[in-house]
């Protein structure tokens, strides 16, 4: 148990640290496994392609991801120390390193590139690591005006995602896409409403082999994942390479990683909103830590930097299955999944459509819950509408328009072409420029009861 906690009743344990039995856990944990992967094995497939991988080193390439995946989850649901939230947060790969990654590569074509990548890496996550209980003091600068914002915002940002998987990466839509997403998300939405108990807590992994066995019969199904992937594919240490410290790499894998910060902070803060055990500046600082230490150590395995899935929070919100260790389960999955890529395949057979059917739901269900963060927030003082309204409007830029900050310098890019960084950032200052202080709003209220 965290160290923030208050004492409870060994009897009757929060719901976050609840035990439930190990069948619950067992789906639990594939269900938030299926929920994630997608993203988990995306970064590592671009990465893999831009310095030119054989479809054996891809492979393993994926394998490293999803078993730094795995133990990064387990650091951080299970804790040790002082690293680790101790909340239901699954750690993956983070998209948001590609690009400087990428960036990288291209300035080392002549080889070596993953090398300079994982030195950059390495740094970055002992970045992290220290600076951890300095960024864990900004909590003060996250009411619920400004925490209600970034939540939703981290939803709305999933939201394309969802309709990407559901057109399968192509610029429209494909009949079949559209019935397999359809049919995926009715299987979501009637098992969420009609079954009770566990099972409506598995709603969303009951839709995803409800689409996939619709899929089947229409080809859509590829098996082939399962007959190419080796039995067992565990990477040695260092297999892609030794760490290459190189200067310029490292300053800006350092900038993306303040980002990866804010955006983890973000999560942890929402986290901590629909659990019911609000995130303390300690809870934060342990979690950042343990952000730090599993992107330093993924270095070692052939991984990438490791920071919280915002859509498995997504699919807390959804079930209301609070509990730690069911996240730690789907930890255990991944693990598992990154030795034995057969059984990654396995994950891997449901088609990119059905995907996207319950990523609606699941991501949908984030943006919900920041509308509920929201609610707490006082908007009887109309300062408070126009900073969400500014914020939101800041954080949907980069959403609806990509290329809109194109021209600027590469190094403002890496903020403002994150719409949860951008309207993050923009809240906070518009909030503590113009924001209502507590103090203000008591005397306010004491002057409008006055008789």
């Amino acid at each position: 148990m965290s160290g923030t906690c208050t004492p409870e009743n060994p009897d009757h344990p929060h719901p976050v640290d609840a035990r439930p039995p190990w069948p619950q856990l067992l789906l639990g944990g594939v269900q938030h496994v299926a929920a994630m992967y997608a993203g988990v094995v995306a970064p590592p497939l671009v990465i893999g392609a831009a310095v030119g991988l054989t479809p054996g080193q891809l492979s393993l390439l994926i394998s490293a991801s999803l078993f730094t995946a795995g133990l990064a989850t387990l650091l951080q649901t299970l804790g040790l120390w002082r690293f680790g939230a101790r909340l239901p947060l699954v750690n993956g790969v983070t998209f948001g390193t590609v690009a400087p990654i990428l960036a990288i590569a291209a300035q080392h074509k002549s080889g070596g590139a993953l090398g300079v990548v994982y030195g950059a890496t390495l740094v970055g996550g002992a970045f992290v690591v220290l600076a951890a209980p300095f960024f864990s003091k900004l909590t003060r600068f996250f009411p619920p005006v400004v925490t209600g914002t970034v939540i939703t915002l981290i939803g709305v940002s999933l939201l394309p995602v969802a309709v990407q998987w559901i057109s399968a990466g192509r610029p429209s839509a494909q009949p079949s896409g559209l019935l397999l997403a359809g049919v995926t998300l009715l299987a979501v939405l009637v098992f969420t409403r009609y079954l009770s108990g566990f099972w409506s807590r598995v709603a969303l992994l009951l839709g995803l082999v409800a689409g996939t066995l619709v899929a089947w019969p229409l080809g859509q199904v590829d098996p082939s994942t399962l007959k190419q992937a080796p039995v067992f594919g565990l990477v040695t240490p260092f297999h892609f390479g030794s760490p290459v410290f190189d200067v310029a790499a490292i300053v800006s894998m350092l900038v993306v990683m303040l980002v990866v910060m804010a955006e983890s902070t973000a999560d942890l803060l929402a986290l901590g909103e629909i659990v019911g055990r609000p995130t303390t500046g300690r809870t934060l600082a342990d979690g950042l830590r343990a952000d730090g230490l599993a992107t330093a150590v993924s270095t070692v395995f052939g991984g990438f930097a490791c920071t919280a899935f915002a859509q498995n929070i997504g699919l807390v919100s959804l079930t209301r299955t609070f509990s730690r260790y069911v996240v730690a389960a789907g930890g255990a999955v991944l693990v598992v999944l990154g030795v034995l890529p057969t059984a990654g395949g396995v994950v891997a057979l449901v088609p990119l459509p059905v995907l996207g059917g319950a990523g609606l739901v699941l991501f949908g269900s984030v943006a919900v819950s920041g509308v509920r963060t929201l609610a707490v927030a006082s908007f009887e003082h109309p300062i408070n509408v126009a900073i969400v309204a500014a914020s939101l409007g800041v954080g949907l830029i980069p959403i609806v328009l990509p290329d809109f900050y194109a021209g600027f310098p590469a190094s403002l890019q890496v903020v403002l072409n994150s719409g949860i960084s951008a309207g993050c950032l923009t809240a906070m200052v518009l909030n503590l420029v113009f924001g209502v202080r507590l103090a203000e709003r008591s005397d306010a209220e004491e002057l409008s009861s006055a008789p």
